[in-house]
This record gives structure tokens, C-alpha cells and sequence, in this order.
């Protein structure tokens, strides 16, 4: 039993963080790319945005997903 639990913790310290999509950078984009990167720039910051206010009215993770897409209608709507 011991065994297991040390591979077990070995493995848990091993693992990784994830982490979230960094915001591109257009600057950093060939320039045939670069009105696509703004577009994606636009679209990430407005994910965050959106992101934010669920947080802050903490949204329950079941309801998340439709808040976040209610929200980026709004804004898109508003646009």
C-alpha cells in the first residue's frame, strides 16, 4: 500500500499547472496575419471580460457556460 501512495504523490507533485491562453500580441504576427491576430486580440479580451463578471457575481460552474455566452452576445450586440 505504501508503494502506491508514494507513486501517487510523486505523480501529484510531478504534474504541471495548466495554464490560460496567453493574449496574442499582433505586433509579434507576420504582417499577412496581423488584422487576424487584432480580430483574436479583440475576441480573447472580451472572453476575459465576460469571464470577470462571472467571477464577480459568482456564477455557479453549471450556469457558467450559458452566462458567458449570454454575455458575449450582449457585447456583440452592442458592437
Amino acid at each position: 500500500m505504501k508503494p502506491i501512495i508514494f507513486i501517487a504523490a510523486v505523480a501529484l507533485l510531478a504534474a504541471t499547472p495548466a495554464r490560460a491562453q496567453a493574449l496574442v500580441d499582433p505586433s509579434k504576427v507576420a504582417p499577412e496575419y496581423r488584422e487576424a491576430a487584432e480580430k483574436r486580440r479583440a475576441e480573447q479580451i472580451r472572453q476575459r471580460e465576460c469571464g470577470l463578471k462571472a467571477d464577480l457575481e459568482k456564477v455557479l460552474p453549471r450556469d457558467r457556460t450559458a452566462y458567458l455566452n449570454h454575455c458575449l452576445d450582449t457585447l456583440a450586440a452592442k458592437q
